[in-house]
């Protein structure tokens, strides 16, 4: 299942996105029967926000965002119009804000940027279960 939204990138946009992200995994488990258990359903969200968050705060324009499902993992997929490659920094505990792509890294199991030819595509892949000894399927410990 596959579903994509162009957002505003004004105020508003980020909730929104959240909204659609709850409204399409609910879709998933109602319409085609796939379970999403809550921790996935509030990783979905929260990867959402901050993605969108980020592409409101470093990119002019629209946000397109796209999400897929299928029986083990959802993709959460931001473009925006600027082509920087974003970082993640470096820990620093002291640091008030900025941690938007660490937290995105912590509880993903794949992310990954490519540039577009205008601007740029970010894939955030969230397992929808988790493997016993507490790591996302297919991660590898951190």
């Amino acid at each position: 299942m596959r579903a994509g939204y162009a957002l505003s990138g004004y105020d508003g946009c980020i909730g929104e996105a959240r909204h659609h992200a709850v409204t399409f995994l609910d879709q998933a488990q109602t319409d085609h029967r796939l379970p999403v258990p809550a921790r996935a359903r509030d990783l979905t969200q929260l990867v959402v926000s901050e993605l969108v968050t980020n592409a409101r705060k470093y990119a002019p324009g629209p946000v397109l965002l796209e999400l897929c499902i299928n029986a083990r993992a959802v993709d959460v997929v931001v473009w925006d119009s600027d082509p920087t490659v974003p970082a993640a920094r470096v820990a620093d505990p002291d640091r008030i804000g900025q941690h938007g792509l660490e937290i995105v890294k912590a509880v993903t199991e794949d992310l990954f940027t490519e540039q577009e030819p205008v601007g740029k595509r970010i894939t955030a892949r969230i397992a929808l279960f988790d493997v016993p000894g507490g790591h996302a399927a297919n991660r590898r410990p951190q």
